[in-house]
């Protein structure tokens, strides 16, 4: 069954590093596949790719049953924290580990939010946030968070 909507993720040239990164990070991860940009002017290659001749043009991955595009291009684009990914965890050993393994600019992190070390920003929620959401005064302690300790709600 298609998703039907699948996330395009423009990389800097260095697309195959962060897929190859996000399944590292997340369990049951996988490839799902890969295009070329064309070797030669001959095969298609234009003036402006030369440096990208014969690498990755698209990676196909998937993430927890989430199917995303890896776009290898050029730093014409960059992520911004307009939009983020939330990681639903069960409890706070996997909030512990996937601020971890994906917070890599601490002056980037809020009330869970965090970017990693390709730019693109991860939110590292426990799965019952809007139930810890409705304790008294659990919006004003979650602002005061970077990770989100469940303890502190």
């Amino acid at each position: 069954m298609s998703q039907g909507i699948v996330p395009n993720l423009w990389f800097d040239g260095n697309a195959k590093d962060a897929v190859d990164f996000y399944l590292e990070v997340f369990q049951y991860g996988r490839k799902l596949s890969t295009t070329y940009y064309p070797k030669s002017k001959e095969e298609g290659l234009a003036d402006f790719q030369t440096d990208l001749a014969g690498k990755e043009l698209t990676i196909a991955f998937e993430l927890r049953g989430l199917r995303f595009v890896a776009i290898n291009a050029g730093s014409e684009f960059k992520f911004n924290e307009s939009v983020s990914f939330a990681v639903e965890c069960e409890d706070q050993a996997e909030i512990d580990y996937f601020w971890e393994k994906l917070s890599s600019v601490p002056e980037a992190e809020q009330c869970g939010w965090c970017k990693d070390k390709y730019g693109l920003s991860w939110q590292i929620v426990p799965k019952n946030v809007e139930e810890l959401l409705k304790r008294p005064n659990a919006f004003v302690h979650m602002m005061g968070m970077k990770k989100l300790v469940i303890a502190d709600y």
